[in-house]
């Protein structure tokens, strides 16, 4: 290209305020900040709360439908479907809407908690439900909150923070023993090679190891949290009460 050549520019997305993490505030915004966060909250109570038992996947918004762990992602949606859970994902692309798209087209339900970002993270269409959060710490209680296990595809920083958090509550005891998967073996190899070394330096107990399973297989996987959910639960109609004016 020339270089007096005037390139093309996109529309310009004004950038997220994060003042809350800027320090103090006069007392009048931190009520009104906590009141923000309390709505959101609210609001995913009120859309998610009917849904049923859910399985949340979690991967990166960077894949391509033509990518292995694209296709990957939506036989784990169908494969949730056929079980009668519910499929939940963070509402974007890449894994979440191929995951999201495989319950879809199964038949099943399909929801996602979405994050208002000024670039990619665009709403996919594969959702009979979705609800859009400003913060990511409010999203990430939701995707945790409904489900009883949990899928981690291959992603970047946003999939590894959902996976350490969804570890350490599980760690903690602060849920229960949900099954984590962790499917991408190539993928997820140096990882695992990290997470042995904490376990060698003592800063994890080894018992810790067996908290995820790491596999390349749909079918192990889906039976590992088949069997789970099995032994442990009874899924069991809820009684509709509208105290919060929830949506169906």
């Amino acid at each position: 290209m020339d270089a007096a050549t005037p390139q093309k520019k996109g529309p310009i997305i004004p950038a997220k305020e994060h003042v809350y993490l800027d320090g103090p505030k006069s007392r009048g915004y931190e009520l009104s900040f906590a009141w923000r966060v309390f709505w959101q909250f609210l609001k995913g109570f009120r859309h998610l709360h009917f849904l049923g038992p859910c399985i949340t996947v979690f991967g990166s918004a960077r894949f391509k439908e033509d990518h292995p762990y694209y296709r990957a992602a939506m036989e784990f949606g169908k494969r949730i479907a056929e079980l009668g859970l519910t499929t939940m994902t963070g509402g974007g692309p890449g894994i979440m809407e191929a995951a999201n798209r495989g319950a879809f087209e199964a038949g099943g339900m399909s929801v996602g908690c979405n994050i208002r970002l000024p670039f990619e993270q665009k709403e996919n269409p594969y959702m009979q439900k979705s609800v859009t959060f400003e913060h990511f710490f409010v999203r990430k209680v939701l995707l945790v909150k409904y489900s009883y296990a949990f899928v981690i595809m291959p992603g970047g920083f946003g999939t590894l923070d959902e996976l350490f958090e969804t570890l350490t509550l599980v760690q903690t005891k602060t849920i229960h023993n949900f099954p984590i998967v962790l499917f991408g073996k190539e993928y997820h190899q140096p990882l695992m090679e990290y997470i042995e070394a904490m376990s060698a330096a003592g800063t994890i107990s080894k018992e810790d190891l067996q908290l995820v399973l790491v596999t390349d297989d749909v079918d192990e996987a889906m039976l590992h949290i088949r069997n789970y959910i099995d032994t442990n639960y009874k899924v069991k109609p809820r009684k509709r009460l509208w105290w919060l004016l929830e949506k169906r």
